[in-house]
């Protein structure tokens, strides 16, 4: 792993790969690598892939305090810059890396060439804060019950009925999520980039999993609506989409990159 330097912070990021620059930023609770370790070999042969963790996650380093999508997007921008690519590049946002990459798009249109949102949304309206705020809630109460909570949001019912007890188990046991993941549940509360989507220029994709329990489907419909000239694909999945429709989440990124 590289580290960028960022004013005060130090973002831990991956580079893999060659080609035309490809950025894909994680979401709440996950890292650069258990987000998309397993998806990196996929896109390294037309891409230099660039992994950057976002406060919270694995070694970057900050200053504390509130975390913003605009921070986090001046973090991956970091990433990004301190690789020594010199754009504009593509970047996938999954879940809140959705929102950090829309974030981007908005506030450095130079650097950002076309944009893929899985999972995303753009204002945390009740229920999602009823839901995030029961995570923060659970995390403070009995960690457990959390990494418990979490699986059965994230992944479908068929896909959890089809992993069967042990799977489930193991998944529980081995949920690694990091302190610094309070901070990010704590932005996902109170998250709106809704003043930043009419500042998305680029091309953009946006995809949304139709049986998400973390990120409703209506709420990632809602994200497409609010950028202009953006498309629109669903997948049928529960929120972790990367990993239950890792095929064709990969095949409509890389339809969508190469383009002309």
């Amino acid at each position: 792993m590289r580290l960028a330097v960022n004013g005060d912070e130090l973002v831990e990021y991956d580079v893999t790969g060659s080609g035309r620059g490809l950025v894909l930023v994680h979401g709440t609770g996950g890292d650069a690598e258990t987000n998309y370790g397993h998806l990196v070999d996929r896109f390294a042969a037309r891409h230099t892939v660039i992994r950057p963790n976002y406060s919270g996650a694995g070694g970057t380093k900050d200053s504390g305090g509130p975390l913003t999508p605009e921070r986090l997007a001046g973090q991956v921008a970091a990433a990004v810059r301190d690789a020594e690519d010199d754009g504009p590049v593509d970047v996938v946002g999954f879940s809140l890396g959705a929102a950090v990459a829309a974030t981007l798009a908005a506030l450095r249109p130079e650097l950002v060439r076309r944009l893929v949102l899985v999972a995303g949304w753009a204002v945390s309206g009740p229920r999602q804060r009823l839901a995030f705020d029961l995570w923060r809630r659970l995390w403070h109460t009995d960690r457990d019950l959390f990494h418990r909570f979490v699986q059965l949001e994230g992944w479908s019912p068929a896909w959890l009925d089809a992993a069967g007890d042990e799977e489930i188990a193991k998944l529980v046991a081995q949920a690694g999520f990091g302190e610094g993941t309070l901070r990010q549940i704590d932005l996902d509360v109170r998250l709106d980039i809704s003043p930043f989507l009419p500042r998305v220029t680029a091309s953009t994709l946006v995809i949304g999993a139709t049986r998400d329990q973390i990120v409703p489907v209506t709420a990632t419909r809602e994200l497409h609506e609010a950028i202009v000239g953006s498309r629109y694909e669903e997948l049928d999945s529960g929120h972790l989409v990367i990993v239950e429709r890792a095929d064709e989440l990969t095949e409509l990124v890389a339809e969508f990159l190469n383009e002309e």
